[in-house]
């Protein structure tokens, strides 16, 4: 019953995109818009980058092209029907989360079974029932393979789609514990966008809580003896992919056009994230110092995360999802779409999440406003881009606000599942919880 409700979805999630493709003028529409499409990820940079390939002239010899270089191989034999290589994407990247839905719910009943003797009494309400679990795979895949931004960024052919599904290998090959699998497909992504570098911490050590015997240990050598061989595994398969770069193009120019244009910043075209407005104001002799700040913030996070959630790595790995989402430096609804597709895992967090309804409201609100905005700014001269920018900052609050209210949630339950619903202080009252 389950593969042929997916199976329908499939068919529902392609039909729409091909109807969708058959329209010029949406298809025209979804290629400029910048919330889709940005430097690094436009399809137009990749049909120019061919061009120069095909007339013996380095893609990264001028400024256009940013993507890797197997982007270009690949869709140099795929160009003619790059159409049906995006739809196959977005419908291999929605199977490969309904795969990693279902793994992730046999680990967490696994997990509460082996728990269950430490939880209080009165915590029935909040504990994982299988029957109301068993449908979240198919709403993880709808929640993607139908999500506006997903089929804005298959329309626009925005090469961020091929990222979300190497990150979507990435996380179900961390559920399955295989270190080889886990460690391409993380390469892959790190290859592709760099940020995705960051994953590699949560996934050793969710694979350590399986693969090394007891509690992961910070100061246990079989897990630093462990993570030592998932990093090299890691640093190995990325080491490969650069070689083999370097193979096809004899050079190492790529390295600069590629992780050191994602780094330095140096394109300001519009988009939605924190970078671009803030660094056409700033003096350029602050430059770098604030360039160094702002990438710091996008790494920053991992190490207080990991040691918060040690013993949760996979619900780490779905913030730091979110969290790259949000403070890359060349952003698309893109990422945002794989982050949302993810949340349905979580949802017995739902009787503690506080802000859904405004998030909701400034995600949908600011995704009506930005092409608005943009055609009175750039089209009619009426507006400037402080009312661009505006929707910018309140639609990445509605992301910070999201991850930070699911991370709330999930702390505060399990919090009372330990503590018990009805907290009690030292004389007997009744105490109030409050976690900051």
């Amino acid at each position: 019953m389950a593969v042929a409700t997916l199976s329908l979805l499939a068919v529902l999630g392609v039909t729409l995109r091909a109807a969708l493709f058959r329209a010029p003028a949406f298809v025209e529409f979804a290629a400029e818009r910048v919330e889709a499409s940005t430097p690094v990820t436009a399809w137009k940079r990749v049909i120019e980058a061919m061009t120069m390939l095909d007339l013996g002239i380095s893609p990264y010899s001028g400024d256009i092209f940013h993507e890797t270089p197997m982007i270009i191989y690949v869709f140099h034999f795929l160009v003619d029907c790059s159409e049906l290589v995006f739809m196959f994407v977005d419908v291999l990247t929605t199977v490969i989360l309904y795969l990693a839905t279902k793994q992730l719910m046999n680990y967490l009943h696994e997990r509460q079974k082996r728990e269950h003797r430490l939880y209080k009494v009165d915590t029935s309400a909040l504990l994982l029932d299988p029957r109301d679990t068993s449908y979240l795979p198919l709403r993880v895949a709808m929640a993607y393979l139908l999500n506006p931004y997903t089929i804005l960024t298959c329309v626009a052919r925005s090469t961020c789609a091929i990222n979300n599904l190497l990150i979507a290998l990435s996380l179900l090959a961390t559920l399955h514990g295989s270190i080889l699998m886990m460690a391409v497909f993380l390469a892959l992504a790190t290859y592709q966008s760099l940020y995705p570098v960051m994953l590699i911490i949560p996934a050793t050590l969710h694979m350590a809580q399986k693969h090394v015997k007891g509690e992961t240990r910070w100061r246990s050598p079989a897990f630093w003896a462990f993570a030592t061989e998932c990093v090299f595994a890691f640093l190995g398969c990325l080491a490969i992919l650069l070689c083999l770069s370097f193979t096809l193009l004899e050079s190492w120019d790529f390295l600069r056009a590629t992780y050191g244009f994602t780094l330095s910043v140096p394109d300001l075209t519009p988009n939605v994230g924190l970078f671009w407005y803030f660094f056409t104001e700033v003096f350029e002799h602050f430059r770098l110092f604030f360039i160094c700040i702002f990438q710091i913030n996008a790494f920053i996070y991992t190490v207080p995360l990991a040691v918060l959630l040690s013993k949760h790595p996979f619900f780490h790995m779905c913030l730091q999802v979110g969290l790259i989402a949000v403070f890359k430096s060349y952003p698309s609804v893109g990422d945002l779409a794989l982050f949302l597709a993810l949340l349905p895992m979580w949802t017995h967090l739902k009787c503690y999440l506080r802000n859904t309804l405004l998030v909701t409201c400034l995600l949908v609100v600011c995704s009506v406003l930005f092409p608005v905005l943009w055609h009175l700014w750039i089209f009619s001269g009426s507006a400037n881009a402080n009312f661009y920018y505006a929707t910018t900052l309140a639609f990445n609050t509605g992301q910070i606000l999201l991850i930070s209210d699911y991370l709330y949630a999930f702390l505060r339950r399990e919090f009372h599942l330990f503590h018990g619903l009805r907290v009690k202080s030292d004389d007997g009252k009744d105490s109030y919880v409050l976690l900051k």
